[in-house]
């Protein structure tokens, strides 16, 4: 099986659930019994496979991990209750006093508080223009560890030199930390450009349906963890390609607690199996869209990277299946951007991403407005900027939607 729709379809079912079911069943208890003190004890020291509670994990979100894995072609998963758990227990897992992290400067939002918060812990950032290695580069020193990027930024889609970080990463030694959300392994594998770990919200494209949260951490086995000098001893176990995601595992999803309810993971999983389609008509929804709004006289710019248009235009027709379902746009000059909003009656006004339902919102004025306008400014979001998650409705009724809402202005 070499389609990924596919083989997210029977991974559940080649794996030889419960009384042959066809999805894995849902594990709701947290403690689990051996039938010696020896076995549990190989357990928690990570000598024989087994589940000791169930902040740490069980069958239901194993399944998960394990479905994520092979859609990345990946060496192993770890997951979380959301993108933002995922995201924060790696990096406190994985960092120390005195580290530095080098980020693309057009991070999500809640990305870049925390790595504010990160700073306060010791650690030093500097936020760059990651759609040149060049800066990349440019920023790192002899303490950097980690260089963390997003595939597509919101809401702006600037594509990061995705392959060029990556080159350079593998040449320095450093772990390269790709957000994939955005773009959802039916689109872009980071592998492909020498990632070391991947993070998703699972919130988003892979469940699709907004009904779940969760995020994951996987790890691709390139990075070299025997040349990581924060690999503790007690997670030095087994094969080195190992080590990285055992202490994510212990120091990060055990401690910090971050733990993905079974139910959600069991609907992220379900949700994951028409991946692949529904990603598919949300970038051809995008793309019309996009089209579409760039020639209305109402509105002055369009951002969307299937748009000849947009700034790395060709670097992601060399790097994506498609462009996702993310874009945004700037109204022209006197329209307030809230004001058009609220004349959308398809479109959902909502903060969400990645839903099967077209979501908008005023961007300046919700998910960045904590930072400030000098910030937004830096990161090229203008106080008009207007954020579109499109959906898998039919494309004449999204644009009869903004025409009506349009011609109201």
């Amino acid at each position: 099986m070499t389609d990924i729709s596919t083989r997210i379809l029977h991974a559940d079912r080649l794996g030889n659930p419960e009384h042959g079911a066809t999805h894995k069943p849902l594990h709701v208890a947290t403690g689990y019994g051996y039938e010696t003190a020896d076995e549990l004890c190989a357990v928690f020291q990570g000598d024989k496979s087994g589940y000791v509670y169930g902040r740490q994990g069980n069958p239901t979100t194993a399944a998960l991990e394990a479905k994520i894995t092979m859609m990345e072609g990946a060496a192993g998963t770890v997951s979380f209750a959301t993108g933002m758990g995922a995201i924060c227990s790696t990096m406190i897992a994985l960092l120390r006093a005195g580290d530095h992290v080098v980020a693309s400067r057009f991070l999500f939002g809640n990305t870049a508080s925390f790595f504010k918060t990160l700073e306060l812990l010791g650690c030093s950032v500097s936020l760059v223009d990651a759609t040149d290695a060049a800066n990349v580069a440019a920023a790192l020193t002899p303490q950097t560890r980690m260089v963390f990027v997003e595939t597509v930024a919101n809401p702006r889609t600037q594509v990061a030199d995705l392959a060029g970080i990556g080159k350079l990463c593998a040449e320095r030694g450093v772990v390269y930390f790709v957000d994939n959300t955005l773009t959802t392994p039916a689109l872009f594998q980071p592998k492909s450009v020498q990632a070391s770990l991947i993070v998703h919200s699972l919130s988003k494209g892979i469940c699709g349906h907004g009904n779940a949260l969760g995020g994951s951490v996987t790890d691709t086995g390139i990075f070299d963890w025997t040349k990581y000098p924060n690999i503790q001893d007690a997670y030095k176990k087994n094969a080195p390609t190992g080590w990285g995601l055992l202490q994510i595992r212990k120091k990060g999803l055990r401690d910090i607690g971050a733990t993905l309810s079974s139910e959600h993971a069991h609907r992220i999983a379900v949700g994951a199996e028409t991946m692949a389609l529904r990603v598919e008509r949300a970038s051809s929804n995008s793309l019309a869209l996009a089209q579409w709004l760039e020639k209305h006289p109402k509105i002055a710019k369009v951002y969307y990277p299937g748009l000849a248009s947009h700034a790395e235009h060709e670097r992601a027709k060399t790097l994506f299946e498609a462009n996702g379902a993310l874009m945004s746009f700037e109204p022209a000059d006197g329209i307030d951007p809230s004001k058009l909003l609220n004349e959308l009656k398809l479109v959902i006004k909502s903060s969400h991403l990645g839903d099967n339902r077209t979501l908008a919102l005023p961007a300046a004025r919700t998910i960045f407005f904590e930072m400030g306008a000098a910030q937004r400014e830096s990161m090229g979001i203008a106080e008009s900027l207007i954020r579109v998650s499109v959906g898998i409705e039919a494309i004449a009724d999204l644009q009869a939607d903004f025409e009506q809402g349009l011609a109201k202005l």
